[in-house]
């Protein structure tokens, strides 16, 4: 197997930032699920032995907040970098 004059393999800086955000959106349910199984973890609060529903509430509500914020910033970094060097033609408005 003879190969030509070896030459280092080149990515795109923003084709290459645009897969790394696609991949980091992909793993949002999967960084989702594991967050909200968490409080099946904590350690027991009260005389009863269980975990108080309103902190897991509170718990599950946040994690969600989290999970849409990064998403948002994720789909603005995307946007953001998809927008990039894309210019509309000349004759349309």
């Amino acid at each position: 197997m003879a190969r030509g004059p070896s030459s280092p393999v080149f990515l795109e800086r923003r084709s290459y930032r645009r897969r790394r955000l696609k991949d980091a959106q992909r793993l949002l349910p999967v960084l989702g699920m594991l967050l909200w199984m968490v409080p099946v973890l904590w350690p027991t609060r009260n005389e009863t032995g269980h975990i108080t529903m309103s902190a897991a509430i509170y718990y599950v509500f946040g994690v969600w907040c989290l999970l849409i914020g990064l998403s948002f910033g994720l789909w603005r970094g995307l946007k953001r970098k998809g927008d990039e060097g894309t210019e509309p033609p000349a004759g349309d408005p």
